[in-house]
């Protein structure tokens, strides 16, 4: 289900209370791929209930690159809203979590292998909220910058 922003703190709230062990993790998402399945899929299986804090298209671009997302984050927050492990999706407007941990409250908080609690900047912010991270190794291979390149490739 896809939440406003607005709403996410009190959503969180109720399922806190009906003692739902909440895992919050974000990103662009910008072509899903295999690596994103596999990825969701396990931070899933920390608790009761998967968040994906998703970036709004300006942020995207502020943070990654001017010329994405390359999918409009409607549609993004459609298709991971349609992914089996994801329970709820809210579009978030930041570079980093900071202020979505902040609502959420997550009991884990999901990143990527790339990241250390070290590097993490929202390490803060998370034990602040009283939660811990998970970081889970990428798929090789798999991921959209290689696979806008491939298409570069191909077309030019």
């Amino acid at each position: 289900m896809i939440i406003k922003n607005a709403d996410i703190a009190l959503l969180c709230s109720v399922l806190k209370n009906a003692g739902q062990k909440i895992v919050l993790t974000n990103g662009c998402f910008d072509i899903i791929h295999a690596g994103h399945i596999k990825y969701l899929e396990k931070a899933a299986a920390y608790g009761d209930c998967l968040i994906v804090g998703l970036n709004t298209d300006a942020s995207v671009k502020r943070w990654k690159d001017k010329n994405r997302p390359i999918i409009p984050e409607e549609e993004r927050a459609a298709v991971l809203d349609a992914l089996k492990p994801v329970d709820y999706v809210v579009l978030f407007d930041e570079t980093n979590a900071e202020k979505l941990l902040e609502k959420v409250m997550p009991d884990v908080y999901v990143k990527g292998g790339d990241y250390t609690l070290e590097t993490l900047p929202e390490a803060k912010t998370l034990k602040r909220c009283g939660g811990h991270a998970e970081f889970i190794n990428l798929v090789d291979g798999c991921s959209t910058t290689k696979i806008i390149k491939k298409i570069k490739e191909i077309y030019n």
